[in-house]
């Protein structure tokens, strides 16, 4: 037993076997140890199942931010221009309220003549469940009840493009709260020949009775889609192969000197008052300012929008894309 070397708690000296010898200060403990288990294949990124659950989940989320509208309930315009205006702009509507015993004017004809044509539910009510239908706006004994506006898919806004028989042109808007701002990008965007108007589900106006009357109808012509996160839909259509262009104060080029393809197209508007957010300006290929005399203050976001749009819309008659 003396001159057994594998006996118990015997010490192995370096260079009688290959292994571990003496000395080694744990490397191949630390070597055994690994790198823990194998993460499960929707937690790699880039593997197919991974890919799977990114979209089942954006896809979920799609759901819950349309619940989230739904729950809402519909939404009331009051007072007897908005009502008039939304009705002769094409907005949506279930219930025209009319306050029982109004005093009708030339405007409460009308609205009452166009909910009729259009099959809308003329509804008579007192008027202090109208004064509560509207949180006690001054609803002048006239409102309209407004649905939650049904969003497309960002893949259906890409899909409709590409069917259109056009190069896609997009229009997406990256923190604009003001809803009269929205319905005028909306409106310029049907305008110009754009197939689609892309909101994100926070920090953003949304489709309300505001949005629907400014854009003068464009709504019911336009899709309007919302992303549950705008970065990362505008490095989805990227990949897809179109040209993301920021409209930005301090754009790499200007409206005038740019030299880029117009075709597949996302032009991308920011907020009223900072602009572009820092991820969502990482992610355009190129940022455009609008020059402009000296003096003069920033344009808002719908009147910028709408400029670039025109001239994207210029190249393309001129190079007979459109």
């Amino acid at each position: 037993m003396a001159g057994n070397s594998h006996r118990r708690g015997a010490v192995r000296k370096q260079g009688t076997k290959k292994g571990s010898v003496v000395g080694s200060g744990g490397r191949r403990r630390k070597g055994l140890e690994g790198k823990g288990p194998t993460p499960r294949a929707e937690m790699r990124p880039g593997h197919p199942a991974q890919r799977r659950a990114a979209a089942a989940a954006a896809r979920a989320e799609q759901k819950r931010n349309a619940a989230k509208k739904a729950a809402e309930g519909p939404e009331i315009i009051a007072g007897r221009n908005p009502v008039v205006e939304a009705l002769r702009a094409g907005v949506p509507a279930t219930a025209l309220f009319v306050a029982l015993n109004i005093d009708a004017d030339d405007r409460v004809t009308e609205a009452v003549r166009v909910a009729a044509d259009r099959g809308i539910s003329i509804l008579e009510v007192p008027r202090d469940e109208l004064d509560r239908k509207t949180n006690r706006a001054v609803h002048q004994g006239l409102g309209l009840q407004v649905p939650p506006f049904s969003y497309a898919s960002p893949h259906d806004l890409l899909k409709a493009a590409r069917e259109s028989g056009e190069p896609p042109l997009l229009v997406a808007l990256d923190g604009v709260t003001d809803p009269r701002n929205l319905g005028a990008v909306i409106r310029s965007a049907a305008a110009f020949g754009a197939h689609g108007v892309l909101l994100p589900s926070r920090r953003s106006a949304g489709m309300t009775a505001v949005a629907w009357r400014t854009s003068a109808g464009a709504a019911a012509r336009l899709p309007v889609g919302m992303a549950t996160n705008l970065t990362r839909q505008l490095q989805e259509w990227a990949s897809e192969g179109l040209m993301i262009v920021g409209l930005d104060a301090d754009g790499s080029v200007d409206i005038d000197s740019m030299n880029i393809d117009v075709d597949p197209l996302v032009v991308v508007v920011g907020s009223e008052g900072r602009g572009l957010s820092r991820l969502v300006r990482e992610n355009c290929d190129y940022t455009v300012s609008i020059p402009m005399a000296a003096g003069v203050e920033s344009l808002n976001a719908s009147v910028a929008g709408a400029v670039l749009l025109a001239e994207v819309a210029r190249r393309r008659r001129a190079a007979g894309r459109v």
